[in-house]
């Protein structure tokens, strides 16, 4: 996972792309100025760390800013703030803290010696957007940004990016409900349409495209005591044209070394210890899937784990919230528990109900057989040309993890989890084997997150939004 922003701080001015890139707006604005009840809205989906958290009681940003009053995760008062609450017993959707989503990430601020650095996050795909004539309603309303009356909106999903993802997909099927309400109403008073078929097309990146696949498959279910969910398709139906880009199907190595070692975000940036991060339900539903050989043992053998998800597994190799090391930190995030063996029992008691968790969301996007719905079109925009780690090695005595094999991806999500390509892991076949029904698939040479400032994408994603056709004969009601 490398969590976005992350290797974003540490290659500012790697992602540079090369050659001429195409100029948009000579391309495009025919067709932006084209405004027309048949021209879908767009929802953009950030991926974890993608949207900025405040407390809403003293101002602070728990998360999008690393500067003088941001939380800082080292300290008891900035870790339990960036934390989520735990306790032994209550399910993960009640364990909840005043923190909420303001926005999404546009740019990372920082400060070097006194000089405030401003490293763009999300600010491509928006201008993106921008240049195709969306209007950016948080943009818009807040005066930053002007596009005019006259466009459609491009509305920015900002979500709490440490909860659990279903919980997030039910909160986008509340938001689609509500925007689409509102483009109603427009499409009323602009163009006389009364009660209109209103359908969204959503960009995704990262984590996000794992919240909209989920949204897609079953809208605002929730996951069941066992087995899977209905798949009902019940959010094909507001939805026409979906962009998955860099998004993690079959999870990352890096969400299991972060779970387990914690993050060092960069040489400017605080460190995040396991027992921070191992509070959000979000990471474990990243871990990548034991059955493409993600991890093995590290001795002669190298034998597979066969169950990255078996919480007694975790619990023997100490890792995470189960780790001895962790003691200090769960003392500053269970300041009213003065028991430290009742302290480990209590991170123990999440971190297996967040695995459980993990597992039944796994089940659910990686079921076969799941073919979309006439109307819903599924692209990807994946990198493979960034070194990306595909293998991790456990040491059997101490759970220490190594990272030993690379492999093509953008060097946060591979090539293979992009596309979930069950052939990872296994013997050589020639076809990808995906249960993904993907219409177009585009490949960058780009890092995670510079996938969506690459000229490239731009241009296929304008095309893909404004241009190419679309086959709506059988798919408005």
């Amino acid at each position: 996972m490398r969590l976005l922003v992350f290797s974003m701080a540490l290659a500012l001015f790697a992602c540079a792309s090369t050659g001429r890139a195409p100029d948009f707006s000579l391309l495009y604005t025919p067709a932006a100025r084209h405004h027309g009840a048949d021209r879908n809205p767009i929802i953009v989906i950030p991926g974890i760390l993608g949207s900025k958290l405040r407390d809403p009681a003293s101002g602070t940003l728990a998360w999008g800013a690393f500067e003088g009053g941001a939380a800082d995760p080292e300290k008891p008062v900035g870790a339990r703030l960036i934390a989520l609450p735990i306790d032994a017993l209550r399910p993960l959707a009640e364990l909840r803290d005043e923190i909420v989503p303001s926005g999404v990430l546009d740019a990372v601020h920082i400060s070097l010696a006194g000089v405030a650095l401003d490293i763009q996050a999300y600010a491509g795909i928006l201008a993106t957007l921008g240049v195709g004539g969306y209007r950016d309603e948080a943009l818009g309303l807040g005066g930053e940004v002007d596009y005019g009356g006259e466009h459609f909106t491009c509305f920015q999903f900002d979500y709490d990016w440490r909860r659990d993802n279903v919980e997030n997909a039910q909160r986008l099927h509340a938001f689609i409900e509500e925007k689409r309400a509102y483009v109603q109403r427009e499409y009323a008073k602009r163009f006389g349409i009364v009660n209109a078929d209103v359908k969204f097309d959503i960009a995704a990146h990262s984590m996000g495209g794992l919240i909209a696949r989920y949204y897609l498959m079953y809208g605002d279910q929730d996951l069941p005591a066992s087995g899977v969910p209905e798949l009902s398709w019940a959010g094909a139906k507001r939805v026409e044209r979906v962009v998955l880009i860099g998004t993690p199907n079959a999870g990352s190595v890096d969400a299991l070394v972060q779970l387990v070692d914690g993050r060092k975000i960069g040489p400017l940036l605080p460190f995040y210890p396991p027992a921070v991060l191992g509070t959000f339900p979000s990471i474990y539903q990243l871990l990548p899937r034991a059955r493409h050989g993600a991890a093995v043992w590290d001795d002669a053998q190298g034998e597979p784990l066969a169950d990255l998800l078996d919480p007694a597994l975790w619990a023997h190799n100490n890792w995470g919230l189960a780790s001895p090391a962790q003691a200090e930190a769960l003392a500053t995030l269970l300041p009213n528990e003065r028991d430290p063996e009742a302290r480990r029992a209590i991170g123990l008691a999440f971190q297996r109900r967040a695995l459980e968790r993990a597992r039944a969301f796994h089940a659910a996007l990686d079921r076969r057989g799941a073919t979309p719905p006439a109307g819903l079109e599924l692209r990807l925009v994946a990198g493979d040309a960034e070194p990306t780690a595909a293998r991790v090695a456990v040491n059997r005595a101490t759970g220490a993890l190594r990272i030993t094999t690379p492999a093509p991806g953008d060097g946060t999500v591979l090539r293979s989890s992009a596309l979930l390509d069950e052939r990872a892991g296994g013997a050589f076949r020639p076809n990808v084997d995906t249960p993904l029904a993907l219409g177009q698939v585009l490949f960058l040479p780009d890092s995670h997150l510079g996938l969506t400032s690459n000229p490239i994408f731009r241009d296929n994603v304008l095309f893909w939004l404004l241009e190419e056709p679309r086959n709506r004969d059988c798919c408005r009601e």
